[in-house]
C-alpha cells in the first residue's frame, strides 16, 4: 500500500528513544517496543527486514522476534523472500499479509451505488454498480449494499469471516466517529441515520462512515501524491464538495462539516434556490444538476450531470459556454480556498471535471489567487475517475483496522490457541 502516515520527525527517532505512530483519528497511538508499531513500520514501506526494524526502533533482538513472530503468527507478516546479499547471509524480506482478509465498501452517490470488495493490500476482488438514488431512503438503499456485498463475496469465494472491516461514502455532511449523516442537502430521508450501527449489526465487524469527497481526496493522495502535505479534492457532480487530505489525513472539521464549499453563498444570484433552501448557493449556480436544469429552460431537456456532459462533448454550444461560466464561478471561490489552505495538488473531479469545466476553474482561479498560493500548486483531474471513493474507502478502513493501537489491542485480545489458526 502507499505510505501516507510520515515520520514523527524528520530524520527518525534515534534507536531506543521513546517514539510513537500516529493512530486512526490523528491521535498519537502506540510505542516502538510494541508489535502494532512494527506491522506499521512493515506495512507503510519503512522497514522490510529484522535489521531494518531493530534500527528503527532500538529492540532488543530476543524482543524483536518476539514481535515478530506473534504478527506472523496471527496473520499480519509474511516471509516474502531474502534481501539480495552483499557478501553474507542474506536477509529475510517481511511484508503486510494482505490474505489476512478482506475489505467491503460502498460508495454512494447522487444516483449511484458502487460496491466493491478488495484484499487488504487494496487489490479490487470484485465489484457492482447500480443505478440508485439516494433519496431512495436509508432503508432501500442500505438492504441494496447488504445484498450486494453478499453478492460480491459468493462470486469472490471469500468468507463472511474474512471480513476485517466496512468503508462507506455519502454525498453529505458526516459526522465520523458516531458514522451518522446530519442535515444533508440531497439526502432525504436520511439525517441522523446511524448508518455504521446499521451495518455492523448486520456485518459484525468495525464500520466506517465519511463524505464521499473526503474519500476522493484521500484515495486519490493514497495512490498518487502519498507525500503531498496537502492536497484539495473538489467533486462537481450533482451538487459541489471538497475533500481536504492534510499530512496524509482527511481534515473534516469540529463534527464533519469541513469541505462544504457547495454552500457558499455568492452574490449576483438571488433566484438560484439550493436543495438546501438558501438561494445563491454554489452548487444552485454551478452544480451539473443545476447546468442541466438551466439548459431545461432554455429548451434543450436534459435530466442530469451525465447527460449534460454528452451534450458538452457533442459540441453543443449552450452547454459548452454553461460549463465554462460555471467553472469560472468555482474558480473564483477556489482562488479564496486555495490562500487559506495553501495546497500542493488541488484535483478537480466528477462529472465535469473532462470538459471546459477545467479551464473556467483554472482561468478565474489564477486570476484571483495570491501567486504565493498558487506558485507551487499543481491543478489536475481525477486519475482514478469512478475508484476514487472505492480507493478512499478502503485506505480509510485499513488506516483504521490496522493502527498500532488497533493491532496490539486484537494482539491483546487473542487467545494463545487463536495466534496459531491457519486461514
Amino acid at each position: 500500500m502507499p505510505t501516507r502516515d510520515r515520520p514523527p520527525a524528520q530524520g527518525g527517532p534515534a534507536p531506543g528513544s521513546p517514539v510513537v505512530a500516529r493512530g486512526s483519528r490523528g491521535s498519537w497511538a502506540g510505542n516502538q517496543n510494541s508489535a502494532g508499531h512494527l506491522l506499521w513500520l512493515v506495512r507503510t514501506g519503512r522497514a522490510r527486514t529484522r535489521s531494518e526494524l531493530q534500527a528503527c526502533t532500538g529492540l532488543s533482538r530476543s524482543t524483536l522476534v518476539a514481535r515478530i513472530d506473534a504478527l506472523r503468527a496471527a496473520g499480519y507478516l509474511r516471509r516474502s523472500g531474502v534481501e539480495e546479499s552483499t557478501g553474507g547471509r542474506p536477509a529475510e524480506l517481511l511484508e503486510f499479509d494482505t490474505d489476512h482478509g478482506v475489505v467491503l465498501v460502498a460508495d454512494l452517490g447522487a444516483n449511484h451505488a458502487r460496491a466493491a470488495v478488495l484484499d487488504v493490500g487494496g487489490t479490487l476482488l470484485r465489484e457492482e454498480h447500480e443505478h440508485i438514488k439516494i433519496g431512495s431512503g436509508p432503508s432501500y438503499v442500505l438492504d441494496w449494499v447488504d445484498a450486494a456485498f453478499g453478492r460480491l463475496l459468493a462470486a469472490s469465494g471469500q468468507a463472511r469471516e474474512r471480513v476485517r472491516g466496512i468503508g462507506v461514502g455519502v454525498p453529505g455532511p458526516v459526522e465520523y466517529d458516531a458514522g451518522v449523516v446530519t442535515e444533508p442537502p440531497i439526502m432525504p430521508g436520511w439525517d441522523g441515520v446511524p448508518i455504521a450501527d446499521r451495518l455492523r449489526a448486520t456485518w459484525g465487524c468495525p464500520v466506517f462512515v465519511d463524505n464521499d469527497a473526503n474519500l476522493m481526496a484521500l484515495g486519490e493522495q493514497a495512490a498518487f501524491y502519498p507525500d503531498c502535505p496537502a492536497l484539495l479534492l473538489v467533486k462537481v457532480a450533482t451538487g459541489i464538495g471538497a475533500g481536504i487530505v492534510v499530512d496524509g489525513r482527511v481534515y473534516r472539521g469540529i463534527d464533519g462539516g469541513a469541505g462544504d464549499i457547495g454552500h457558499i453563498r455568492l452574490a449576483g444570484f438571488p433566484e438560484a434556490r439550493c436543495e438546501c433552501g438558501l438561494y445563491g448557493c454554489l452548487s444552485a449556480v454551478a452544480s451539473g444538476l443545476a447546468l442541466a436544469q438551466r439548459l431545461t429552460v432554455g429548451g434543450t431537456p436534459t435530466q442530469s450531470g451525465p447527460e449534460l456532459v454528452e451534450r458538452i462533448r457533442v459540441g453543443h454550444g449552450e452547454a459548452v459556454h454553461l460549463a465554462r461560466e460555471a467553472g469560472r464561478l468555482v474558480g473564483e471561490v477556489l482562488a479564496t480556498v486555495v490562500c487559506l489552505v495553501n495546497p500542493e495538488v488541488l484535483v478537480i473531479a466528477g462529472d465535469l471535471a473532462e470538459t471546459n469545466f477545467v479551464t473556467g476553474v483554472r482561468e478565474t482561479l489564477y486570476t484571483y489567487a495570491l501567486p504565493r498560493a498558487t506558485r507551487h500548486l499543481e491543478v489536475t483531474t481525477s486519475r482514478l475517475g469512478p475508484q476514487s471513493a472505492v480507493t478512499g474507502a478502503h485506505a480509510m478502513v485499513v488506516e483504521e483496522i490496522y493502527s498500532p493501537h488497533a493491532v496490539d489491542a486484537e494482539l491483546a485480545a487473542a487467545p494463545a490457541s487463536d495466534l496459531s489458526r491457519s486461514r
